[in-house]
């Protein structure tokens, strides 16, 4: 579980540079980008914050993001 401090201070890194990109944590799993729709997954408590990687979930429907999360 990620410590809600470190939430507070998390953003998107594709979305960042222009003061954007809040993330909302689903599952204890995911990380959200409200503005994008870009999905981060978190392994191992770490969150895995590359843009490819969010990226490579943004049309995948939140409902069917896989809990816990397999990397493609």
């Amino acid at each position: 579980m990620l410590h809600p401090e470190l939430l507070e201070i998390l953003r998107c890194p594709a979305c960042a540079k222009e003061n954007k990109g809040k993330l909302t944590y689903y599952k204890e799993s995911w990380l959200i980008c409200e503005d994008c729709g870009r999905k981060y997954p978190v392994v191992d408590d770490i969150p895995v914050m590359l843009i490819d990687e969010g990226s490579k979930w943004i049309e995948t429907e939140v409902e069917n993001l896989q809990i816990p999360p397999v990397l493609k």
